[in-house]
């Protein structure tokens, strides 16, 4: 049920915020990935983008990929980092390699605060990647820089969080089920410690879907919902959970739900064919 039907989670949360297309995360089915995804060559997609920009443009990409010079290299660096950073969002709207810049300016300012903001860009950046190759780069580039940030404030559980995030939206969610138990294992250090950590449960939950482990994601995201009834992710994944199990019953209550929560057609006609399926 969880393969055939997509959409629910990330669709709720775009009807709220605005946009209309993109793909809920799931689990990529063994017929949808035989094998491992090639390998994803950052430079080489920069490399191709470059030969579209203008003229004007491209001089301006090469003064400052060569603009380094003598003296205080590392500064020289993170600031031609930002500078490219906000070309590439600002003049191109490749907010790809914005994302990319910024978390290589954070690795060698190594400030706890920037590599958190660029990790959870990255982060973020991911869950909406569909090709699986970027979307392991990306998870791989999310959890160096949340290690990163861990290792300057090893206590700071927003972080653990985030890393164990990684590990279930990106190699985890493409079918690496070793991915998602240390995506699992992190989570489950946060929640020993503070077993109200919301964010800790609605990942712990979803990674059980993902790993097929229903029962225990289903007692994680009923938690959650218990504590935050508006969760529309953490509801969609609820009833899919449900589904997946064989609890017809609850998966159409949560199902339902999610309807009346989000109030929109098309939504509701996504959730009317799951509905279908199930019956």
């Amino acid at each position: 049920m969880i393969l055939l039907g997509s959409g629910l989670a990330v669709l709720s949360l775009l009807l709220v915020f605005g946009k209309t297309v993109e793909k809920k995360d799931r689990p990529i089915a063994a017929v949808d990935k035989p094998g491992a995804p090639p390998a994803f060559n950052i430079s080489e997609l920069i490399s191709q983008a470059k030969q579209k920009l203008t003229p004007p443009q491209l001089d301006y990409v090469n003064k400052l990929e060569n603009s380094i010079s003598r003296g205080d290299v590392k500064a020289q660096q993170i600031k031609v980092y930002q500078q490219l950073a906000s070309f590439w969002d600002d003049s191109v709207h490749q907010h790809e390699f914005h994302v990319f810049y910024t978390s290589e300016g954070a690795k060698l300012e190594n400030n706890e605060k920037n590599l958190t903001f660029a990790a959870q860009l990255m982060l973020d950046d991911l869950r909406k990647e569909d090709d699986m190759a970027k979307r392991g780069w990306k998870s791989e580039q999310a959890i160096t820089l949340f290690q990163q940030a861990i290792a300057l404030n090893p206590d700071n559980d927003s972080l653990k969080v985030g890393l164990g995030s990684c590990y279930v939206f990106g190699k985890g969610m493409a079918g690496d089920p070793q991915e998602t138990m240390k995506g699992i294992q992190e989570l489950l250090k946060v929640v020993a410690k503070d077993s109200n950590n919301m964010k800790a449960q609605l990942v712990l939950g979803i990674g059980g879907v993902i790993s097929n482990q229903y029962d225990k994601a289903i007692v994680r995201l009923e938690k959650v919902v218990k504590a935050q009834p508006g969760n529309l992710e953490a509801i969609s994944w609820l009833a899919d959970g449900y589904a997946a199990h064989g609890d017809k019953p609850n998966a159409l209550k949560w199902y339902e739900i999610s309807k009346r929560l989000v109030n929109d057609p098309a939504y509701s006609k996504e959730v009317n064919d799951r509905i279908k399926m199930l019956k």
